[in-house]
């Protein structure tokens, strides 16, 4: 017998295909928010996406506020929460990629009021996830907030996002293989709960890329129905166990250990990537499976070498010696690993020379 309740937080409505921008309005009423919308963007989306919807709502004769995010930190999620009070917003509406997104989520979160997504870039699964991601200092956290009440993924602006962006969306899902065999671990042998059921749609949001990496190409919608399809199913086996662990093993603590070495160096995505193959090696060993890992990223022109990142072949050895101390999260590091093992997995498995 079940001796607790959970509740799982989903998305009402997603709505991904060609032009679904002008859906926004007709998404919100069905969604039945009353009152002012104020919109989260930055200065690029704001152009491509956040001016028209704000021309469709006034259509609608609804008067939206604005709000354009320079930087992705806790003082501009503050400056949201201020901006939600002087304009008396009844919801958000997050325009854009991981920062307008993100700082839409927390604010909204902080606030107690609805949430719409609307990326503009398939770079990561925060689009429907129910943790929002802000840089602080030297480090990154990771924060609890509620998944977005609706997404609005429109592939013919996603199709047109830098092409690097995308691939880092697909390192990112692509490492989920890895999260969720940390996951199991801790399972094992820390009893850490387990879902089952969001583990294994987790893994069949990799599976998904993997499978069809060879049809994401660059200006493609099929590419961004693709890759937004796998971030939608990620963001929601997130929810479904209330926590990061079915997309965040070992491999999230690598590249969070590289943005406090090498801050600015390289996408998250492409770094939780490469950190992927490097785990996967440790998991199976000899057995393939890490190129199989690293075919996949090959094959979608994501980097898979420290070379490709921009990043020190010795940061690459000092962050997966180090990371396991970012967060107290079991993964197949352990308690650390040695220098010269590291250099070694390193070496195997192509990531330096």
């Amino acid at each position: 017998m079940f001796e607790k309740s959970s509740w799982i937080r989903l998305p009402r409505n997603v709505v991904v295909g060609h032009g679904v921008l002008e859906e926004v309005v007709p998404v919100v009423e069905d969604l039945h928010l009353d009152g002012r919308p104020l919109i989260v963007t930055s200065p690029t989306p704001r152009e491509v996406a956040a001016d028209p919807i704000v021309a469709d709502f006034e259509a609608a004769g609804i008067d939206p506020a604005m709000v354009t995010v320079e930087t992705a930190s806790f003082d501009e999620v503050e400056r949201v929460i201020e901006t939600v009070e002087a304009e008396e917003a009844a919801y958000l509406i997050g325009v854009g990629g991981g920062k307008a997104i993100d700082i839409a989520k927390m604010a909204s979160h902080h606030c107690s009021i609805g949430f719409c997504s609307v990326p503009t870039a398939a770079s990561h699964d925060g689009i429907v996830s129910n943790r929002g991601s802000v840089p602080e200092g030297d480090t990154r956290h990771s924060v609890a907030a509620k998944p977005p009440l609706a997404v609005v993924a429109d592939t013919g602006i996603l199709a047109e996002a830098p092409w690097r962006l995308t691939t880092a969306g697909c390192a990112d899902i692509i490492s989920n293989y890895t999260a969720v065999m940390d996951w199991r671990l801790a399972h094992r042998l820390k009893n850490v709960e387990y879902s089952g059921f969001a583990g294994a749609l987790s893994e069949m949001t990799a599976e998904i890329l993997v499978d069809n990496a060879d049809s994401v190409r660059p200006g493609l919608e099929e590419a961004a129905w693709i890759v937004t399809k796998a971030l939608v199913s990620s963001g929601v086996a997130m929810s479904i166990a209330d926590s990061s662990r079915p997309a965040s093993g070992a491999e999230h603590l690598f590249s969070h250990q590289l943005d406090r070495l090498a801050p600015g160096a390289a996408l998250h995505g492409h770094q939780v990537g490469v950190g992927s193959i490097m785990t996967a090696y440790l998991h199976g060993g000899e057995k393939g499976f890490w190129l199989d890992i690293r075919n996949a990223l090959e094959s979608i022109d994501a980097p898979t070498t420290a070379a490709e990142l921009g990043i020190d072949d010795e940061i690459v050895i000092e962050a997966l010696t180090t990371c396991h101390e970012i967060r107290d999260r079991y993964t197949i590091l352990g308690d650390g690993m040695d220098a010269d093992a590291a250099r070694e997995v390193a070496r195997k498995t192509g990531v330096i020379g």
